[in-house]
C-alpha cells in the first residue's frame, strides 16, 4: 500500500501521543507500583529506566523502521522489509500475541470500569482491608458482572478504532493522554499532602544496595518489555501511518520518555498515600483494587479522588487496548477486509476467548492447563513467548536482513553520524537479542 492510499497521522504530536498511549497502559498504574514495591523500590526503578532508554529504544526503533518502511500491519511489513515470506511468521506471532493479550487485558480493563462505577456510587470505599479483599474476590469471581464489564470495556475500545486513525485513535490520544497526566498530577499532589507520605517517595527513590540483586534486575528487564508494549505489533502499525519526514529517533525517544514518566507518576500516585496510612507497599496486584480503596476511605473527599484514580486506570487501559485492537484490525485490512467488518469480527473473536479469562477467577478457577488458569496461561505465553519472539524477529530483520532500509528510515529526516548508526545497529542486532534470550531463558 502506498503512502497516498494509506491513512496518515495529521501531526507528529498525534503519533507520539498515540504511541505513548500504546506504551502507557495499565502497567504504568496497575503494575509498576507493586513491581517497585516487591523489588526494592529504586533497586528496580533505576535499572528499569536504563533498560527503557537503551534496550527499549532499540526495539521501539526496530518496530518503527519496519512499520514505516513496510506500510502495513506487522505480517506484511515484516515480509516486505525482510524480503521473504519467512519473516511474516514473526509478524503473525506479533498479531496473535496482541490478540491474546486483549483477551485477558480486557478482563482487567473491565475491573477498572467496575471500580470507577462503584466509586462514583460511593461503594467499596471502606478502611477494612479484609472486607475490601472479600469484596474484590466476590466481584472477580462473579462471571456475570465480570463479563458484563469486560464487554463494556471492549465496546469502548472498538468504538474508538472503528472511526479510524485520524477521527478515532489520534483524536482520542490528543485528548486522553494530556487528561491522564493532569489527573495523575492532581492525585500525586493530594497524596503528597498527607502526613507521612514522604516515606513513600523515599521508598521509591532511596537506593538500597541490599535490595539490588539478579531478581530486581531481570524483573526490570521484563517490565521494560511489558511497559513499552514491544513485540505486540502495535508500533509497527502506528509507524505505518507515519509520514516520511518524521524523525524516528526523536519520536522513539519521546515515546520512551513518556512511558517512563507515566510509570513514575503512577508510582508517586500510589506509594505516598499507601505509606501515609501505614499500608503494605508490597501487596501485589491487590495494591490497586484492595489497598487503594482503603487509602481513599481515609482521605477527605475520598470518593472524589477514588473516581479520579479509576478514571486514570480506564484512560491508561483504553489507550493501550486501542493500539492492540488497531494492530489486529489493520492485519485484517491487509487481507482487504473493511474496517467496519474487521472491528466487529475482531471484537467477537476476542470476547469468545476473553470470557474464559474472566471466568478464570470464578467458575473456571480450578480448570488448569499446565498448572495455570486460562488467564495465567495466556499472560505467560504472551509475555514469555509471543512478545520476545516477535521482538527477536524484528531485531534480526532491522539490523541484519535489511540494514540499508533501516539506515534509510533512520536518516530520512535528519542525518546521523556513522558512529551513531553503528551503535544503533549493534544495539538492535546484538544487545537486544542477547537480552531477549536471557530474559526468556530465566523466566522459563
Amino acid at each position: 500500500m502506498t503512502m497516498s492510499s494509506r491513512d496518515l497521522w495529521t501531526s507528529r504530536l498525534g503519533f507520539i501521543l498515540a504511541s505513548a498511549g500504546a506504551a502507557v497502559g495499565l502497567g504504568a498504574i496497575w503494575k509498576f507500583p507493586y513491581m517497585a514495591g516487591t523489588n526494592g523500590g529504586s533497586a528496580f526503578i533505576i535499572p528499569y529506566i536504563l533498560f527503557c532508554f537503551t534496550l527499549g529504544m532499540f526495539l521501539l526503533l526496530a518496530e518503527m523502521v519496519v512499520g514505516r518502511a513496510g506500510r502495513a500491519a506487522s505480517i506484511n511489513s515484516m515480509i516486505r522489509v525482510g524480503k521473504s515470506k519467512f519473516w511474516g511468521i514473526f509478524g503473525t506471532v506479533g498479531i496473535a500475541t496482541g490478540f491474546l493479550i486483549l483477551t485477558f487485558y480486557s478482563t482487567i480493563g473491565g475491573w477498572c470500569v467496575a471500580y470507577a462505577v462503584d466509586a462514583a456510587m460511593g461503594n467499596g470505599i471502606i478502611t477494612d482491608l479484609s472486607q475490601l479483599g472479600t469484596h474484590f474476590n466476590n466481584f472477580a469471581s462473579d462471571p456475570v458482572l465480570g463479563i458484563f464489564y469486560q464487554i463494556v470495556f471492549m465496546i469502548m475500545t472498538a468504538g474508538v478504532v472503528i472511526f479510524g486513525v485520524q477521527a478515532g485513535i489520534e483524536r482520542l490520544a490528543k485528548y486522553l493522554m494530556p487528561t491522564l497526566f493532569i489527573l495523575m498530577i492532581v492525585l500525586i499532589i493530594r497524596g503528597l499532602t498527607l502526613p507521612g507520605a514522604w516515606q513513600g517517595v523515599e521508598f521509591m527513590f532511596s537506593f538500597n544496595w541490599d535490595e539490588f540483586n539478579a531478581d530486581s534486575l531481570f524483573n526490570a528487564m521484563g517490565f521494560c518489555f511489558f511497559s513499552l508494549s514491544v513485540g505486540a505489533g502495535t508500533l509497527i502499525v502506528y509507524a505505518s501511518y507515519l509520514s516520511e519526514d518524521a524523525n524516528l529517533p526523536h519520536s522513539t525517544a519521546w515515546v520512551a520518555f513518556l512511558g517512563i514518566l507515566a510509570a513514575l507518576l503512577g508510582g508517586l500516585m500510589v506509594m505516598p498515600p499507601v505509606f501515609a496510612f501505614g499500608l503494605e507497599p508490597t501487596a501485589g496486584p491487590g495494591l490497586t483494587f484492595v489497598t487503594m480503596p482503603a487509602v481513599f476511605a481515609h482521605m477527605p473527599f475520598g470518593t472524589f479522588f477514588a473516581v479520579l484514580f479509576y478514571i486514570c486506570l480506564i484512560v491508561a487501559a483504553i489507550t493501550s487496548s486501542v493500539s492492540i485492537f488497531e494492530a489486529v484490525v489493520a492485519a485484517m485490512g491487509d487481507l482487504h477486509v473493511s474496517r467496519r467488518t474487521a472491528v466487529p469480527v475482531a471484537f467477537i473473536s476476542i470476547m469468545i476467548i476473553g470470557v474464559f479469562c474472566t471466568m478464570s477467577f470464578g467458575p473456571l478457577a480450578d480448570f488448569k492447563i499446565f498448572g495455570k488458569t486460562v488467564f495465567d496461561l495466556l499472560d505467560y505465553l504472551t509475555s514469555n513467548v509471543g512478545m520476545p519472539l516477535t521482538a527477536l524477529g524484528l531485531a534480526i530483520v532491522a539490523a541484519w536482513v535489511n540494514w540499508p532500509e533501516t539506515r534509510k528510515q533512520l536518516t530520512a529526516s535528519c542525518p546521523l553520524s556513522s558512529a551513531t548508526l553503528t551503535a544503533i545497529r549493534l544495539g538492535i542486532g546484538i544487545i537486544s537479542p542477547i537480552v531477549i534470550i536471557t530474559v526468556v531463558a530465566r523466566s522459563i
